[in-house]
């Protein structure tokens, strides 16, 4: 077992960037060199394909040039 510390500034502040879109109950994000990727589930209110669009202009300003981002709906396990 091994402890778990706070996420990285990065993550958490692209943690932030989606909670704070509206219908959002649930993120994860993950970084590595040159790659992002954020699962996201919504309430039952919201589309997935509205809440992406949503997702992914929240975090546009996240953005460093030349990274890949990736943008998911997560499932019910989270």
């Amino acid at each position: 077992m091994h402890a778990v510390g706070p996420p990285p500034q990065r993550v958490r502040r692209i943690l932030e960037a989606v909670y704070g879109v509206q219908g959002v109950v649930a993120v994860r994000a993950w970084c590595s060199p040159g790659k992002v990727a954020v699962g996201v589930r919504g309430g039952a209110a919201t589309g997935p394909h509205d809440l992406l669009s949503r997702v992914e202009a929240a975090v546009a300003g996240l953005r460093e040039a030349g990274e890949s981002w990736d943008f998911g709906i997560l499932g019910d396990e989270v």
